[in-house]
């Protein structure tokens, strides 16, 4: 074999090495901004669910102390940091331990001042129940919101760990992206198939 041969082997070894370099880090390239916009698609998703929660509470449907307890919670959650522009999502941090506690804290906050599937079943039923409606979709669409997010962040986690991802650092200077991991369970009264 000549000094030739080798050479175009060579060349033909690095040609397909680049290619496969370019399409893995372009594949990461799209899964990133993938995270990016699930994670401001669940931040909308999560804001209209504290919008709703307000409107329940200020609808009279609750008791006073509950509707205090969940306007508190909701404007807590509001007030705890919301993406507020692309760049601030491709931080790649999730939303944030204190976001998570509050969201969180909303959800448990909206159980507990909703009560029994029986009285969720009377407030739908009563004058407020396009207002328990409106929340239970906004709960629900912030739940599946959080899933999508959560999803995205495990497949950017999984090609990262490939080994020529990792040998040729195709990730670049991207932060390894968080899922968020928060309570946002709905209760079995308000979920669309189990009411």
């Amino acid at each position: 074999m000549t000094w030739s041969e080798i050479a175009l082997i060579a060349l033909g070894a690095l040609a397909v090495g680049l290619l496969l370099a370019w399409r893995g880090a372009s594949r990461l390239d799209r899964l990133h901004r993938k995270v990016a916009a699930s994670r401001i698609a669940l931040d909308a998703q999560l804001v209209r669910r504290a919008s709703t929660a307000v409107e329940l509470a200020a609808s009279g449907a609750l008791d006073p102390a509950s509707a205090i307890l969940v306007a508190d919670a909701a404007y807590t959650a509001s007030d705890a940091g919301p993406v507020t522009s692309p760049a601030a999502a491709l931080k790649m941090d999730g939303l944030g331990p204190e976001r998570e506690r509050a969201e969180s804290g909303l959800t448990a906050t909206l159980r507990e001042a909703m009560g029994s599937p029986e009285s969720i079943q009377l407030l739908q039923a009563g004058p407020s129940g396009e207002v328990v409606a409106a929340l239970a979709a906004a709960w629900y669409r912030a739940t599946l919101a959080r899933r999508f997010h959560n999803e995205a962040v495990a497949q950017t986690r999984r090609v990262r760990k490939l080994w020529y991802v990792r040998l040729f650092h195709l990730a670049g200077r991207a932060p390894m992206p968080r899922t968020v991991e928060l309570d946002d369970a709905l209760p079995h009264a308000l979920e669309p198939n189990g009411g």
